[in-house]
């Protein structure tokens, strides 16, 4: 019978994946706080059992950079803008303070936490629509990131591509790999997968207008709706943006339109898809734990209403192979 489902993804990157846009001093807070906030964040969803697929960058099951140096991928994108590529910069990175770029025991508290499922944020935060890199590169990058993974007894069966960059002619290499599903992006102009030579202000400006009144629509999927082929495609519904003192008095319509949004789910049948980064919560922690609460509260209520089920991606698609949602 079909149900509504209620799915979470986080991008987890650490410095990998905004180290082309900020400096470690500029985000070192966000950076040290990802210690404090995942274990927070794996307490409250065992406590509500709430499933979550972690997108992880395969950079961050290493240790240090040296041992990243001896598995990296058979072929490197050679992007034209050189600040885009990580491999340009391991010299620069092996000096900054390991606990921002390598997770290693991060990793592990998520995968013994139930319900939380490992995915791949591919391995080295791949850019897929910048100029410079290849399709035979994006194979090679995630052959690393499942290579690791397998040798850490996970497998991979989730994808989150970086910058929620995508494009339909790189699908066939999840296939390949045997990766079932991955996070497409809502439908609205606003979030179409774009390079950075791509992206406008009127873009972002529209998309933070739409965090707070509804613009684009619910964004809110039909569960048969990302099947017809594979890799399955379970699009996101809403981006949770993190606290901001500046916004604050905003707050309430930012709640309201994602509860409005997940009630629409529930109450159709439909999947509503909530992601964001860990190092969000990395500052104004109890601020943004604060609010995930109140979303939560409201799927409890959804849940007991209309039948409302968490799952991760893998389970999600896990289910639609063997019709227990879908029929």
């Amino acid at each position: 019978m079909p149900k509504s489902i209620f799915t979470i993804s986080l991008d987890f990157e650490l410095y990998w994946g905004v180290r082309d846009k900020r400096s470690v001093g500029a985000y070192k807070d966000n950076l040290l706080g990802v210690q404090k906030a995942v274990p927070e964040l794996l307490k409250m969803f065992e406590k509500n059992d709430i499933h979550a697929t972690w997108a992880t960058v395969g950079f961050l099951f290493f240790k240090n950079i040296d041992e990243l140096k001896y598995n990296l991928p058979v072929s490197l994108p050679e992007y034209i803008h050189e600040n885009l590529s990580p491999y340009k910069q391991m010299g620069q990175l092996a000096k900054i303070d390991p606990s921002f770029l390598f997770a290693p025991d991060i990793i592990e508290k998520i995968y013994k936490t139930p319900g939380q499922e490992i995915a791949t944020h591919t391995f080295s935060h791949y850019y897929c629509l910048e100029s410079g890199q290849s399709e035979e590169d994006f194979y090679n990058d995630l052959k690393a990131a499942i290579k690791i993974a397998n040798h850490n007894s996970i497998n991979l069966n989730s994808l989150v591509f970086p910058r929620n960059q995508w494009k339909a002619e790189y699908l066939s290499v999840l296939n390949k790999l045997d990766i079932k599903c991955f996070r497409g992006n809502e439908k609205g102009w606003m979030y179409r997968a774009s390079g950075i030579e791509n992206q406008n202000p009127l873009m972002r400006a529209f998309r933070l207008l739409d965090a707070y009144m509804n613009v684009s629509g619910h964004n809110v999927y039909d569960l048969a709706e990302g099947t017809a082929e594979k890799p399955y495609n379970f699009p996101s519904s809403r981006f949770l943006r993190p606290y901001s003192k500046k916004l604050s008095f905003l707050d309430g319509l930012k709640l309201k339109r994602i509860k409005n949004s997940m009630t629409y789910a529930a109450k159709n049948k439909k999947l509503f898809h909530l992601w964001w980064h860990p190092h969000n919560f990395g500052v104004n922690t109890k601020e943004n734990l604060d609010f995930l609460t109140k979303i939560i509260a409201h799927y409890q209520i959804l849940k007991e209403r209309h039948g409302m089920v968490s799952m991760n991606m893998g389970e999600l698609a896990e289910s639609y192979e063997d019709k227990t949602i879908v029929g």
